[in-house]
């Protein structure tokens, strides 16, 4: 499948992502496939009801869709984009929109975090010798530190979930986070 990665520029859309009950739906839209409102909220870790309110909010932003389904009772859900970005100048009037989204997506990676170290002890052992969690403290130019971060996603994405074809036996998600931000009064000057 073809990424669709769109540039969401639109502040109502940023505002709509700016929950991170509705980011987590999406993101599970969009590696696991269509889904339920049921099939949501147990993935998520949310109710039915609001799951389905989250997911009409996303729908009236074209981020996913309603499928007919077999029975007509159970209404599935699509994502109609694989990812996104957020690339804004620096003059865009709705930086804080995508700052907003950006707050919610940083309480959503510390969430699913402490989940995982909550659960750790029940994952198989070939799981837990392979999690991580790595910093490291960069000395950088702007434009090195882009380098960087085009090289990772290079590297990244091929097995990025709501593309990858090839996935072998024992494939299974995984939340890969990366943040990459200057820290001015570290300096050395």
């Amino acid at each position: 499948m073809d990424g669709i990665r769109p540039n969401l520029t639109d502040p109502a859309v940023l505002d709509a992502l700016s929950h991170p009950v509705r980011l987590d739906v999406l993101s599970y839209l969009m590696s696991s496939g269509p889904a339920t409102a049921s099939e949501c909220a147990r993935a998520v870790g949310d109710t039915p009801s609001n799951c389905s309110y989250h997911l009409r909010v996303l729908a009236s932003h074209r981020l996913v869709v309603a499928e007919e389904s077999g029975d007509g009772r159970m209404k599935p859900w699509r994502a109609t984009i694989t990812g996104f970005s957020t690339d804004l100048s620096d003059s865009s009037p709705d930086q804080a929109g995508v700052d907003s989204m950006l707050e919610a997506s940083l309480q959503l990676d510390h969430q699913l975090a402490r989940e995982h170290l909550r659960t750790r002890s029940s994952l198989p052992h070939e799981w837990t010798k392979v999690d991580a969690y790595a910093t490291y403290g960069l000395l950088v130019t702007p434009s090195e530190l882009a380098a960087l971060i085009e090289g990772m996603d290079a590297v990244i994405r091929p097995f990025l979930a709501a593309t990858r074809t090839d996935a072998p036996n024992g494939a299974e998600p995984a939340h890969l986070s990366v943040t990459a931000f200057p820290r001015p009064r570290f300096g050395r000057s």
